[in-house]
């Protein structure tokens, strides 16, 4: 009963939050921070942090807050307060949906919904580094998001931290850039192009992690889902590896029938089990394809000679609706 009224004060909180952070929303600009900020004497770091915390626990926008932080701090104590302040406003929005809805998602997610956790939760603090580079999601939605899956709190908060560096850098210093043309600063060419060469590096991080999640797939032999199922309804020479986690492997998403599950952090243990497909086609599946590839290149330094990765793994095996085990 106790657990029970806590979360109730928790999202009564929230709500008040938010409704406070949309009433308000429209006077939040660099001049009002500025004001707030500069009433809070030596406490202004602190008092700046704490602002850019409930900001970001409450969906108020990060861009001005983080413009903000350059142009009050500079660039370099700008950042810091800056990717602190998201950092620890990140936790909260973390912990407030882990406490209040993880249990409950993890009880009644199912189909779709239980393989896209199992497989954010398989890539773990992977997943929290790309999604911090490459901003597929709403920053403040993401955060929660992210609670209601079993990723450790520490690898989320490292990474989190680590990985909105660059991005926490380029819009830093660009607010610090616009505080110091508007003080009539001098070198604003340079400081101006020093920005804008950061901004072009942060706008061009997704392809180049796009291409660094694609190169360990280069030059490995692979098939496509239709082509291995061909292969195995007609009593093909081949053995299916499932190198996901047991909890995938048995869980919802289901496995391919007769599929060896060798998840990949065991198998350069458990290696010897397969010594006897050394010579054989051996076909690798996983959620996806990078933990494929890496299975393949631990299988290939151990002398395997007929390794197939399989594109797309379990999702595009569903996609294309195949039969599945459990």
């Amino acid at each position: 009963m106790k657990s029970l009224w806590i979360r109730i004060a928790i999202v009564l909180a929230l709500m008040a939050g938010l409704a406070v952070a949309v009433v308000y929303r429209d006077n939040l600009d660099a001049q009002a921070l500025e004001h707030w900020v500069q009433e809070a004497g030596a406490l202004a770091p602190l008092a700046f942090m704490g602002i850019y915390m409930l900001g970001t626990l409450f969906f108020l926008p990060g861009s001005v807050l983080t413009l903000a932080g350059g142009a009050l701090f500079g660039p370099f104590w700008g950042t810091l307060y800056n990717l602190t302040g998201a950092t620890l406003g990140a936790t909260l929005a973390f912990l407030a949906a882990r406490y209040l809805a993880q249990n409950w998602v993890a009880h009644k997610a199912g189909g779709r919904m239980k393989q896209l956790l199992d497989g954010v939760e398989a890539e773990g603090w992977k997943f929290v580094a790309f999604v911090r580079l490459v901003p597929l999601f709403p920053f403040n939605l993401l955060n929660y998001a992210l609670g209601l899956t079993r990723i450790r709190l520490w690898h989320y908060v490292l990474a989190s931290y680590v990985f909105m560096l660059p991005g926490a850098i380029a819009y830093t210093y660009l607010g610090y850039v616009g505080r110091e043309a508007a003080g009539g600063g001098e070198g604003l060419i340079q400081k101006a192009l020093l920005a804008l060469a950061l901004l072009a590096l942060v706008a061009f991080l997704p392809r180049l992690i796009k291409r660094l999640r694609a190169a360990p797939l280069a030059g490995v032999p692979s098939l496509d889902v239709a082509e291995l199922r061909e292969r195995l309804e007609h009593g093909g020479d081949i053995l299916v590896l499932d190198v996901r986690t047991a909890e995938e492997y048995h869980g919802a998403a289901g496995h391919i029938a007769d599929a060896t599950n060798i998840p990949l952090a065991e198998l350069a243990a458990r290696e010897p089990e397969l010594r006897a497909h050394r010579n054989h086609p051996l076909a690798v599946v996983c959620r996806t394809d990078p933990r494929s590839a890496q299975a393949i290149a631990q299988l290939g330094a151990a002398g395997y000679t007929q390794l197939l990765l399989v594109r797309g793994g379990m999702e595009a095996w569903h996609r294309d609706g195949f039969p599945i085990e459990h």
